[in-house]
């Protein structure tokens, strides 16, 4: 029987089915019932008389609710685990990793849930505002939409559910159609958690059909992760709703000749491949001081050659399948097209179906595909710079600006990084894919605007409301 969706607290069946089939050999991983625009017009109504209970649920309530979650997040990690391995492919080691930092993220929700607060300020720097006392605290929104993607369905839902909670706000999910499975398990465990059932709705559905809410006035906040064209068009549809934006990216890296190499040889193995490179901010362009150009990539390619390629249940796995067919044909045909435009492949092994194996390209041009856009696939560029200038323009010369790494010990240089490299976060002795639950997290330029992490999710949740008392 096919997963059903929630709808304001109810589960329902619908006649329009969607399989879920495992990447790794196209085998049918389970299925979900999809929802219809009268399903979503239901789940916002809902959300509405959901809004006036939980606008009125006191901090240790939003607080306990969420810490409830946790406790049962926990008890069902491997559920969840195993959810994520079937239908994203994910491999096994990486999925452990995303529920942990998913368990992470909701502690971090429940605590934030008892600081929302406000400010007491003065009035009085001009004559008019004397005996004045300004005040101001933050209020929910109404009712939030997250959508999610594919790549991390857990974590990046909690990203959404965690400060939306802690807010009062009500919330409608909508995930990736690819990964639905994992986020039925997370609707059981909120409705189980004990938030009010009418200010939750899980809405498994298609992309053209969530227009119907990314419209919808009635909605107050729209939170989207996931790629930059879909990104920008729902944005685009939104109208005076808010809006948060977590795109895509195609993340620079910087090793200058001071670095420590073992310690970027083995974080760039690994930020470029973690999770079939399908992430957002995956190494994908490192750029290398040329007089340790050689060195650097003769150690990169031997670590990446070690890495294990196969099957995601295998909990040796490194490398697992990319979600889709379609996608691995695509990210072969980018690398088959920059290859022929001049770029020589440094490592890297035919397609094996939907396995695409990690490669390595060099002596590429700032035009191909493998280097302007997100490939989102496990494949990177290394290039040589001579000048730190050069390094500099190189890594800015993308329309992204999420992430990015460099290794340098020279304090100067990384104090300069920081003011002149282009991204929403810099690494700095780390690759561009490290991230914790509570750091801001966002970029600029086309990877988006708005910063998760949840005390910033939480300003983009609620409404600043100030009071001036008038003393005289």
């Amino acid at each position: 029987m096919p997963e059903k969706i929630l709808v304001g607290g109810e589960w329902r069946t619908t006649d329009n089915v969607l399989e879920v089939k495992f990447p790794y050999d196209g085998t049918v991983a389970g299925a979900v019932c999809m929802a219809s625009p009268q399903d979503m017009e239901d789940a916002i109504v809902a959300a509405q008389k959901g809004f006036e209970i939980t606008c009125k649920l006191p901090s240790h309530r939003r607080s306990k609710i969420l810490e409830n979650l946790h406790h049962l997040m926990k008890a069902r990690f491997d559920d969840l685990v195993d959810a994520m391995v079937m239908e994203g492919g994910k491999n096994r080691k990486t999925a452990v990793s995303e529920t942990t930092r998913a368990l992470q993220t909701i502690k971090i929700s429940a605590e934030e849930a008892r600081r929302l607060g406000g400010e007491v300020f003065s009035i009085d720097w001009t004559p008019s505002g004397e005996n004045r006392q300004g005040f101001t605290k933050r209020l929910p929104i109404g009712i939030v939409l997250g959508i999610t993607p594919f790549n991390y369905p857990v974590n990046l839902a909690c990203h959404k559910l965690g400060p939306a909670i802690a807010t009062g706000n009500a919330f409608i999910l909508k995930p990736a159609e690819k990964t639905p499975l994992s986020s039925v398990i997370l609707a059981e465990l909120v409705l189980e958690a004990g938030y009010p059932p009418e200010a939750f709705s899980m809405l498994n559905a298609w992309g053209k059909d969530t227009s119907y809410m990314v419209e919808d006035e009635r909605i107050g906040v729209l939170s989207f992760t996931g790629s930059a064209s879909v990104g920008w068009m729902l944005k685009s549809k939104a109208g005076r709703k808010r809006v948060a934006l977590e795109l895509g990216g195609n993340a620079g890296l910087i090793v200058h000749s001071d670095a420590d190499m073992d310690l970027a040889v083995s974080q760039a193995v690994s930020g470029g491949f973690a999770n079939a490179g399908q992430n957002c901010i995956s190494v994908q362009r490192m750029i290398i001081q040329r007089d340790i150009f050689e060195e650097f990539t003769d150690r990169f390619v031997d670590g990446v050659k070690n890495l294990k390629v196969g099957d995601p249940r295998d909990a040796d796995t490194d490398v697992g399948p990319m979600i889709t067919l379609s996608e691995a044909e695509r990210a072969e045909n980018w690398v088959k097209e920059a290859v022929q435009a001049g770029a020589r492949k440094l490592y890297g092994q035919e397609r094996d179906g939907s396995l695409f194996y990690p490669t390595i390209l060099t002596e590429t041009a700032p035009d191909m595909r493998v280097i302007c856009e997100e490939v989102f696939a496990p494949v990177v560029t290394v290039v040589p710079y001579d000048s730190w200038d050069d390094a500099v323009a190189i890594i800015n010369d993308s329309p992204y600006g999420l992430q990015a790494g460099l290794f340098t010990n020279d304090m100067k240089r990384i104090m300069d990084a920081w003011e002149r490299i282009d991204v929403g976060g810099l690494q700095v002795n780390s690759v561009s894919t490290f991230r914790v639950d509570h750091m801001p997290y966002g970029g600029i330029k086309n990877s988006g605007f708005g910063r998760e992490g949840v005390k910033y999710t939480i300003e983009d949740m609620t409404e600043l409301r100030l009071m001036v008392l008038n003393l005289n």
